[in-house]
């Protein structure tokens, strides 16, 4: 069997290479899996494109010809995967690659076929509070709408079956992505089992791009997608 893991990358030249060590060194093989890399770089101007084109043809490099957002570059992404499931993983350093394995397991064993990594079910650092509410929000309200029991609607770490998430008709184009996902796996009759993560939070000036306004689309998209395919 073989993981898929899709990096989206933007102006993400200072941590790119320290992640990209970190999942080289993630063993998988008790689980007898391969690890294919597919990092999708969404029209950076930093350097990182220099270092992609560095980097050995075992990872899979595309490159956007300007910047659309962190969704589109996912659905790209997706239509090039060629794993038995994938993961996405973003380019900075708040999630650990090596905790890959207790999100693998619960699809290796066959119990679902959609993982999320939980940050609310270990204690975690918190950088805004207003971050930790508004996720916790964005998870009650996916509850709500779909009869879910999640308690981490935003988080990074999701895990899919290949053959599931290529059937969905995913139209993000940014930071909708987590909401939009939600909801039609949701609809589509899915189990999310959820694990616990570590995170390690950054700042605006380290990076961290997500705003209010992200946030606000984020509600809007989970009421749209109750009533709307």
């Amino acid at each position: 069997m073989k993981i898929s893991i899709i990096i989206p990358v933007y102006n993400e030249k200072l941590t790119l290479p320290l992640l990209l060590d970190k999942i080289k060194a993630v063993d998988l093989s008790s689980l007898q899996l391969e690890k294919e890399i597919v990092l999708v770089d969404d029209g950076s101007f930093d350097g990182t494109r220099d270092y992609l084109a560095t980097l050995p043809k075992e990872y899979k490099v595309i490159l956007h010809d300007k910047n659309y957002g962190k969704g589109h570059a996912i659905r790209t992404g997706i239509k090039e995967v060629t794993g038995d499931m994938v993961l996405i993983q973003d380019a900075d350093l708040e999630y650990d690659p090596n905790e890959y394995i207790k999100l693998v397991e619960p699809i290796v064993k066959q119990e679902t076929e959609v993982v999320y990594g939980s940050r609310n079910l270990k204690i975690n650092k918190r950088y805004k509070w207003s971050y930790y509410w508004g996720g916790r929000f964005l998870s009650y309200l996916a509850n709500f709408l779909y009869g879910t029991n999640i308690t981490d609607e935003a988080t990074c770490y999701k895990l899919f079956k290949t053959e599931i998430i290529k059937k969905i008709p995913l139209k993000c184009e940014k930071f909708e992505f987590c909401p939009e996902v939600t909801a039609k796996v949701a609809k589509r009759g899915c189990k999310i089992i959820e694990v616990p993560i570590s995170y390690n939070p950054r700042s605006a000036d380290e990076g961290k791009k997500i705003r209010l306004s992200d946030g606000i689309s984020a509600i809007w998209t989970l009421i749209k997608y109750r009533f709307i395919d």
